[in-house]
């Protein structure tokens, strides 16, 4: 594993994306630093940016890209959290996710994460399809995960209705669609479809962000890659059966599990999350009102809170809760 501060890299579009996450981790005050892993098994180099220090957090991305974190590493000072581009995105291989196990390859991953840091065991963090890869390792690694933080709704279970997105993205079409350039006008518009509307308006989600999010698309083949992913995991109009958990795969993860769902979250409901969470034997659901698809977007210190307070809390405190918080 070697170490290095975030590149300048060649001029074009790397030097472009480049420059957009420098932009993006300074305007939050923060300098991560890149870790390269090369795992045997996959067979797949890795980036990883490390931030912080004290307990490691082992964060996992959506489709929203890594890009996504700066904001609540910023409002979660304590921790060390090390951010995972997952393959195909950043400085992270493409891997074929039809030759796998989706979750035997996500929780495999992570696993050689964990082993390339030199940790027998972390809290691991999800958003969106980072959900199923936390969730993957709990599952196939239970002595390797010290609690789950699932931040948003995911492709957890069959019940969980696919975005439109999703959809056009795994159609013919979406092959044309992620190698046309996107504008900052058309970032904004997936933001506000992803129930962010209200904090775009009042200037919480910052411009270095909506600049590096369009430096992802335009400027690297992160959602070409995506694209391929996705084809893999979806089937008719819902999700692939490879890529969802049954009721008694979710009953059989016994770490102390968290999930943070904003109201305005399209990817679910608070029913539909109350009842997956209640399947989990030490599940707890914290809602936070108008938050959206990734609610620390909206409500950075509040969720920071809730999570470090979930991450101090004594085992025993972590049975069963199925508690909800709204405001």
């Amino acid at each position: 594993m070697t170490s290095q501060t975030i590149p300048r890299v060649a001029s074009g579009p790397a030097e472009r994306l480049s420059h957009a996450e420098d932009a993006l981790w300074r305007h939050h005050g923060l300098v991560p630093i890149v870790r390269t892993i090369q795992l045997r098994r996959p067979n797949v180099r890795l980036r990883l940016l490390e931030v912080g220090s004290g307990d490691p957090l082992l964060c996992i991305h959506g489709t929203v890209g890594p890009g996504g974190w700066p904001s609540l590493v910023e409002a979660m000072p304590g921790h060390r959290f090390l951010l995972l581009d997952r393959p195909g995105w950043g400085g992270s291989d493409p891997i074929d996710y039809g030759a796998h196990d989706y979750h035997e390859v996500a929780a495999e991953i992570l696993a050689g994460v964990l082993d390339a840091d030199g940790l027998d065991s972390a809290s691991i963090v999800g958003t969106s399809i980072g959900d199923v890869w936390a969730l993957s390792l709990a599952q196939r690694a239970p002595a390797r995960v010290d609690r789950v933080v699932l931040l948003g709704g995911g492709p957890i279970v069959s019940d969980v209705e696919r975005p439109a997105f999703i959809g056009l993205l795994a159609s013919p079409l979406g092959a044309l669609i992620v190698r046309l350039p996107i504008s900052a006008g058309r970032t904004r518009s997936i933001l506000r479809d992803s129930g962010h509307g209200p904090s775009l308006d009042a200037g919480r989600i910052p411009e270095e962000f909506i600049a590096w999010r369009v430096a992802v698309s335009n400027d690297s083949a992160a959602m070409r890659q995506e694209r391929a992913m996705v084809r893999r995991v979806v089937a008719g109009s819902g999700w692939s059966p490879r890529l969802v958990f049954a009721p008694d795969d979710l009953a059989a993860i016994g770490q102390p599990t968290l999930m943070v769902y904003g109201s305005a979250d399209p990817v679910g409901s608070t029913a539909l999350w109350r009842r997956v969470v209640g399947m989990l034997p030490a599940g707890r659901l914290e809602v936070v009102d108008g938050a959206g698809h990734m609610p620390w977007f909206d409500e950075p210190a509040r969720v920071a809170s809730l999570v470090s307070a979930f991450l101090a809390r004594p085992a025993l405190e972590s049975t069963p809760l199925g508690s909800a918080y709204a405001g």
